[in-house]
């Protein structure tokens, strides 16, 4: 297990540290992941929360890192130790040189991802006193639905925020452009691919325009890093197992927009909207993911909902609150 001497003041500022976590090398050079977690003075707690005894590992989405103080803050009123991680090639983890967000498979992801739970005294093999709760975002929640479907017995709950877990144009469309990305992939893996984000989701969550979050647009991009075919061939490959049913062997809670506002020109109705996925096709495919799942929809929410509005927000943490309360607080 990683010693607490490497830990380092984070971006955020105090109480947040940051630990990076050397990987394998690749074709780019160094890779490294980033743990971040969220350390403030111990306080006497009169009643135990829901994840008392519980560690919470954070998963990103595409073209994202980590910047939620809120939601530290939310799991550690739940009792819970947070940590959350910027995958290779993102935020604090992105190296000069490197092609931002980039691999070829999701399961390159296994690395970062065990890099992290070993440092937070998680790693396989470990004898645990602490439940384990994984959160993914979009991206990032596809990435951990096929982690802890390859990986039974590790993980005592899963919850995903808006998982990117279908193409946006349905199974049909799916099938019928993965063979034309791949072979675009095997030709010019990292070409680059043409850019199909306007910027709305960022104008819905970005200080400089409408949204309340202030955070690195070098590091989240108002449009997005660049789309790369063998990256996409990686996500669409994940879409297709998680469209074969998946048996993760854990209670699984996804989080959703009520809607969904997918249009070439902006519309005050994005403000109150997913703009990014198709949420019944992502409510669809998250009934597959394991026998125990629940699925909440939360009007007026954003692609990332601990990022809508503030009564978006609470709402979106009460529906934490109550799935834990049935589902964790007597295991």
């Amino acid at each position: 297990m990683t010693t607490a001497h490497e830990w380092r003041p984070d971006v955020l500022g105090e109480p947040f540290e940051q630990l990076t976590l050397p990987l394998a090398p690749d074709g780019e050079g160094d890779v490294v992941a980033t743990l971040v977690r969220y350390s403030p003075a111990p306080r006497l707690r009169l009643h135990r929360g829901p994840a008392a005894d519980a560690d919470v590992l954070y998963v990103h989405g595409w073209s994202d890192y980590f910047f939620q103080t809120e939601l530290a803050r939310f799991w550690h009123d739940q009792g819970a130790r947070f940590h959350a991680l910027d995958l290779r090639k993102y935020g604090r983890s992105l190296r000069p040189g490197q092609t931002s967000g980039f691999v070829d498979d999701l399961a390159v992801y296994d690395e970062d991802i065990a890099a992290a739970l070993e440092a937070m005294g998680h790693g396989e093999g470990a004898r645990r006193s602490r439940r384990l709760i994984l959160l993914g975002h979009s991206t990032g929640g596809l990435t951990l639905s096929l982690w802890t479907d390859r990986h039974p017995g590790r993980v005592d709950a899963l919850i995903l925020n808006s998982p990117w877990l279908e193409f946006q144009a349905h199974s049909a469309g799916r099938a019928a452009l993965a063979p034309l990305v791949d072979l675009r992939a095997r030709l010019d893996p990292k070409a680059a691919m043409p850019n199909v984000d306007l910027g709305f989701y960022t104008r819905t969550v970005s200080r400089t325009l409408d949204g309340e979050w202030d955070y690195d647009l070098a590091w989240r991009p108002v449009r997005g890093f660049t789309i790369h075919p063998a990256w996409l061939t990686a996500v669409l490959a994940g879409h297709a197992r998680v469209a074969a049913g998946l048996d993760i062997d854990a209670p699984v809670l996804t989080l959703l927009s009520a809607r969904s506002t997918l249009l070439p020109y902006w519309t005050p109705d994005m403000l109150r909207s997913d703009v990014v996925l198709v949420v019944h096709d992502i409510a669809q495919r998250a009934l597959g993911l394991a026998p125990n799942v629940t699925v909440a929809w939360l009007k007026d929410a954003l692609h990332d909902v601990f990022l809508s509005a503030p009564p978006v927000r609470a709402a979106g943490y009460a529906s934490v609150k109550r799935w834990m309360r049935g589902y964790l607080s007597g295991s």
